[in-house]
């Protein structure tokens, strides 16, 4: 499976989600709830994942804990918050380049409506 096709699956699962609970929950009110839908979906869900960085030659093994990747392939960073900023981005794409992987999606539920919430962001896809 594609990045491209997790991604649709994550995004629909965002839509059903927010729909149905609506916006102003916390974010791990939302993680569990996603991870449990994409789950029921058939794909391979990791929560709070430790990802190892390596700085000055040094590897740490808990750099960051990205909140939840998708087939190994897709880092989703969930807010809930009343706008994203320019920063959000930025730190999935450092949080993408990081852990090696080429897509991330950040989905804001705490955005009136959902499809104003979601960012895609690349790193050489």
């Amino acid at each position: 499976m594609t990045e491209n096709e997790i991604a649709k699956i994550v995004v629909d699962a965002a839509f059903q989600i927010h729909k149905g609970m609506g916006p102003g929950l916390l974010e791990s009110v939302y993680e569990i709830v996603l991870a449990h839908v994409l789950k029921k979906r058939g794909l391979k869900v990791e929560r709070q994942v430790p990802v190892a960085i390596v700085f000055e030659g040094i590897k740490f093994d808990e750099g960051f804990r990205a909140d939840i990747i998708v087939e190994d392939k897709v880092i989703v960073e969930l807010k809930s918050v009343e706008k994203v900023m320019p920063v959000h981005k930025k730190q999935l794409l450092t949080y993408l380049r990081l852990a090696d992987k080429r897509l991330g999606l950040l989905i804001n539920f705490g955005s009136a409506l959902i499809r104003d919430g979601i960012s895609r962001v690349v790193n050489g896809l």
